[in-house]
Order: C-alpha cells, then structure tokens, then sequence
C-alpha cells in the first residue's frame, strides 16, 4: 500500500505541475495577484509531493520490498545497509527520482526565499520551472516508473553494480545532482525575464546566488566523481576525458562563465543577452549530459539505461527545452537593453575574454565527445576520441583564460590600464618565470608542458596573494592597519580570492602528477620486492575471506623507505557472487604531497600476483582546489545573501504598487 502511495504522490505532483506551468503565466500576463501567487503554492505542494515519494522509495530499498521491480533489480538482503541507501539513486529510475527532487527543491527555494522578488518575475519563474517538472514527471512516470511492481514478489535481488557499492557514492550523485538540476532555476529565471523584456542589476543580483549555488554543487560532484573513479576503478588515474564525464564538465565550464556574466550585468549593467544566453544553453549542456547517459548511445559504468525509447523521450524534451529557449531568445533579445559600454582593457573585457575561453573549450570537449557518436549514425564507422585529443585542443584554450583570469580583477571597471595592472602583479609574474626555471633545474627532462603548467599555477596563486596584499595596503602601512583592511574586506573579494587560489592549486596537482607520475606493472611472489619512488614494496602474501556481500583476496604488502617507520598496506580483489562480478578494492597512503597507490591484479597460477604500483606526486592538491574553489563559492554566496537584502524594500514597495493597481 505504501508503494502505490508514493506512484499516486508522483501523478499528483505531475499535475500540480501542469497547474503551476499554466495558471500563473496566465496570471501573470492579465496581471492578476491571486493567479500568480498560485505560483508559490504550487511550487511548495510540488516539491512536498516528489519528497514523500522519493522518501517512499528510499523506504521500499531499505526494507528490501522485492514486489518493487527496482528493488529486485539492484538491492539485495546481503547488502550493507548504506549502499541499500546508496543503491536508491544507483539505477536509472533512482536517479530520475533524485533529478525530480532536486529539481522541485530549487523551484520549492525561490517559492519560500523569493518574497523579495517582483511578484510577475516569480510567478513566471515558477511557472517555467513547473514546466520543468512536468516534462520531467511526465517522463519517469510514463517510461521509467520507480513504482513498478513484480507479482509474485522475488525471494531475493539480483544486487547493484558493485562498482556503485562504495561509500562515495553517497555523496557524489547528490552533489551532482543539485549542480546539474540547479542550473533549471538560472534557465527558468531567464525565460521569465524574456518574456517580461527586462534585464538589469536587479535581475542579475537575484540570479547570481543560485546560479553560485549550483555551480558549487556542480564543483564538489564532479570533484568527488573524479575521486571515485581515481579510487575505485584501480587503473591510478584521475579523469579520461569519458563521455559521461564530459557530461558534467561542459555545463560546469557554461556554469563557470555565467557566474562571471551576471557578476558584469549586476556591477555594470552590461551582457545581459549574452548572460540570458548562457543561461540557456548552461541547463541545455546538463539536459544533453543527461540524454547521454540515458539514451542508450553508450556503454559506460556511468550509464543507467538502455532502452531506446527513453532517449526519444528526453531528446524531445530537449529540444523544446533548448530549442524553445532559443527560440524565445531570438524573438525577444533585440528588445533587451544593450548595456553600458567599456573599454576592450577594463575588468568588464577580461570577464567577457575568459567568458568566450570558456566556451571555446566548451565546444572543443562537446565536439571531442559527440563527434564519434555523430560518425557513427551518418557513416557507420565506430571513432575513438581519447585524452590526447583533448589535451591537444583543451589546454591551449585554458591558458589564456587563466593569464586573463589573474589579470581581469585588478583592472578597473569600464576602462582600465593593462600596464598598471601588470605592474601590481609583477611579483606574480616573476614568481611565475622563476617556478619553472627552478624545476628545470631540477629536472634538465621536464617536458615543456609541464613547464608551463608550473607557472600558470604559480601566476595564480601568487597573482591572488599579490592583490590581496595590494588591497589591504601590505607594505604601505603599518601592520595593523593592513591587517584590518585585510580582514575587512568583502566576503565576495575573499570568496573570488579563496575560489582562484584552488584554481591554482588544481593546476599545479594536475601537472605535477601527469608528469612526473611513477608506474610499475610487476608479477610478484611472496618476499619478492619492486622499487618505486624511493620506496620497497614486499609482497607478504594473499589471504581470502567473505566480507558481507562479497568474497575478497587480500594483499598484505610491506612499504619501507630510508628514515621512516614501515607500513602496511591491504590492495584488493572483490567477487560478488550475486551479481557475478569483480572489482578492485585499492590500498593508498598520501602525506599531501603525493599518493602511493597499489592495485592488486591477477593470479599468474603458479604462486604469484600482478602488482599495479602507482606514486602520483601532488595528486591530492587536485581535489583540494577544487574543495577551495568550491569554498570560495560558499564564501561569495554569504555575501550575496547579505546584498539580496537591500533592495527588498523596494520591491515589496513595488509589488504592492502593482498589486494595488491590479484589483
């Protein structure tokens, strides 16, 4: 009974959704109040409705209700109870029910935080995002329905994909999840300015925390995806540029150049079209992520469906999703306000450079990704695009954008000068030419690339320091007196600081890592040792044993280097008899600086183990600039929360004008 519950809370909550896609809009055009506050109503009803179904859901996984086909087809009694949890967005059905949800949080958000907003703007954005909602609804509960019952009920499970069975996978789908779904409500906020003709400061201002929202979502999802891989799948690296993983990162880069474009049209009133555009196409790139991995057109551990006609199903949804945006935007850009104008050198032209940097990498990994796809069906010939496409094509675009995103925030707004601006960052600049030259030294074999990746990420950390330092009067006054100025500064100043500093800090981890990486691929028997980066790995020997749900052998590996104490490390090999697989369970130490990674492979049959030894230099400052980046954007979201409040008056001044007006 509590399973046909939750299926009639999801038709419910699609209607809820047609009403809140249609009545305000018409609300909102006869300018009626009661219509358009329907709006809020129906967003908060909507979002309680997919909440009792999601929890519902979750509820028939934890008590493995087997009569739910999609219990049966991805839990099991053995399994541990987090990854029954897990397990509920582990399938394509689970996932849909967390887009779902998350996507009617964010519309039940501007419901319940947006008083402050024009009351025609908020029934319009709501109305959008119902509509969302109701393609979304429309499409789990005709295709993929969470609900689906199996009679009679199964003894038992068939299990989820053990690849999912892993503690991250708590976290990372729904970090995901919220920065890819997030963008709906930035798409929804500028369809509704566009069909009201009016973009400003204003807007922007009202824009900026969700989109900041979403894309530090975004950042720590794609972050702790990347970690995942890097951990589990026991191949010692970090990103290969997989389909599903560009998936996530080409809105992340549209969602990158968005927050900088809206930070022009909040300041400056400038760009408005084009950050009305990127609005667009950034919830377009996560509905096209989303076509990708339920479509059918790949094969990857990413990937959740197979069935041709769910694709059929989204890929319409996106091209009245994307093609109606622009449509729209077409029809109504040349209305919009053109803006202020400003010099090519002033802070408004470095934000527009990197913004077009971005989107040019954009395109370069949409292409890298979609083009074999596109050969396939036109020619039927099956290409392969690898990680050197990418790093032949991506990186040169992300150079200049990281020298123009240094030099972009010590210019002045409107018109600048790049000489002055330059000479603030000299210390910078010449950290940034004596970082490599000292590595050279060090290594006379150090590729070029590499070279150059040192001293970007050098220019940038030291070009966010040196501002700071010229912000707070560092050197010109006493320092007490800079210490103050520096702890008084905006959060905003310190959420761009903290943000560019993980930039940085990312850099350096992926160039140091990729090129100076160490690898041996070694047979061993136990007592037998293999050298690696200074370090003695001995085999101890193999040990097996049934842990939970699987059955393992387990390495016992002895680490010993000059001046410090041995360790023991424990690499992996998982049998999951359920569901007939294999996996790699890998052993890492890191101090910070660099990672030991072993990964156990095949038995030769004559006593012996392939060892897959790994020491990857400053891999971990990967994910901790992005954990900064991300922190950066939590600090300037504080500060936005903070500036959201001032004009409230106003516009609450401004609704009751026109709520006045309208009886």
């Amino acid at each position: 009974m509590l399973v046909e519950i939750g299926h009639f809370a999801l038709v419910l909550a699609l209607l809820v959704a047609l009403v809140q896609g249609t009545v305000p809009l018409v609300g909102a055009s006869v300018r009626s109040r009661p219509l358009m506050d329907l709006a809020r109503s129906a967003a908060l009803l909507q979002f309680g409705l997919v909440a009792l179904a999601f929890a519902i859901f979750m509820h028939a996984h934890i008590v493995s209700d087997f009569s739910v086909r999609n219990v049966f087809e991805n839990s099991n009694t053995a399994k541990p109870m987090l990854y029954k949890v897990t397990g509920v967005w582990g399938s394509h059905e689970g996932s849909m029910m967390l887009w779902v949800l998350m996507l009617t949080l964010f519309g039940g958000l501007v419901a319940a935080l947006g008083r402050s907003l024009p009351v025609t703007l908020r029934a319009r954005t709501l109305a959008i995002q119902g509509l969302l909602g109701f393609g979304t609804l429309a499409f789990i509960i005709g295709t993929s329905n969470p609900f689906d019952r199996l009679i009679p009920a199964p003894v038992d499970g068939r299990d989820l994909n053990p690849l999912l069975q892993d503690p991250g996978l708590a976290f990372h789908p729904p970090f995901l999840y919220f920065g890819y779904v997030g963008f709906s409500i930035t798409y929804s906020f500028a369809i509704a300015a566009l069909i009201e003709g009016r973009i400003g400061a204003r807007w922007a201002r009202w824009v900026r925390p969700w989109a900041l929202t979403a894309w530090c979502g975004l950042t720590i999802g794609i972050a702790m995806g990347s970690w995942w891989a890097y951990y589990v799948l026991g191949w010692g690296g970090w990103w290969y540029w997989d389909p599903v993983e560009n998936a996530s990162f080409m809105p992340w880069l549209l969602g990158t150049a968005l927050l900088h474009s809206a930070a022009v049209v909040e300041k400056r009133e400038s760009l408005q079209r084009w950050t009305v555009l990127l609005a667009i196409l950034t919830f377009g790139m996560s509905l096209i992520g989303t076509f990708l991995v339920r479509s059918g057109v790949l094969t990857s551990v990413h990937s959740f469906a197979v069935d041709p006609t769910r694709g059929v199903f989204i890929l319409v949804l996106i091209t009245l999703v994307i093609g109606g945006g622009l449509l729209l935007y077409a029809w109504r850009a040349a209305s919009l306000e053109t803006g202020n104008p400003f010099a090519p050198v002033s802070r408004e032209g470095a934000l527009v450079l990197n913004n077009l940097l971005l989107c040019a990498g954009m395109a370069t990994v949409f292409l890298g990704t979609f083009y074999p796809l596109f050969a396939e069906v036109s020619s039927g010939v099956k290409l392969s695009v690898g990680p050197q496409f990418f790093d032949a094509t991506f990186v040169p675009i992300l150079m200049p954008a990281i020298i123009a995103m240094v030099i972009g925030p010590v210019l002045a707004w409107r018109r600048g000068k790049l000489a002055a601006a330059l000479r603030r960052l000299l210390p910078a600049a010449i950290g940034a030419l004596v970082a490599p030259a000292v590595v050279f030294a060090m290594d006379r074999a150090a590729p070029p690339a590499a070279l150059a990746g040192i001293a970007l990420a050098v220019w940038a950390m030291l070009g966010v320091l040196t501002d700071l330092a010229d912000r707070s009067g560092v050197a010109k006054l006493p320092v007490a007196a800079s210490w103050r100025r520096l702890r008084h500064l905006p959060r905003g100043t310190w959420g761009y600081a903290i943000a560019h500093f993980g930039v940085g800090v990312l850099i350096a981890g992926i160039t140091v890592s990729t090129a100076w990486r160490s690898e041996r691929i070694e047979t061993l028997r136990p007592g037998e040792t293999i050298e690696i980066a200074g370090r003695t790995l001995r085999l101890v020997g193999v040990t097996e044993e049934d842990v939970a749900n699987y059955h393992a052998q387990r390495a016992q590996i002895i680490v010993e280097r000059p001046g410090s104490a041995p360790m023991t490390l424990h690499p992996e090999r998982r049998w999951y008899p359920v569901a007939r697989s294999q996996t790699t369970n890998t052993a890492i130490t890191t101090n910070g600086f660099g990672d030991l990674y072993l990964a156990l492979g095949d038995p030769d049959g004559q006593g012996g183990w392939v060892l897959r030894a790994y020491y990857n230099p400053l891999v971990p400052w990967i994910w901790f600039g992005a954990i900064l980046a991300a922190l950066g954007g939590l600090v300037s979201l504080s500060d936005r929360r903070l500036r959201l409040r001032v004009p409230a008056a106003a516009t609450r001044l401004a609704a009751t004008s026109a709520g006045s007006a309208d009886n």
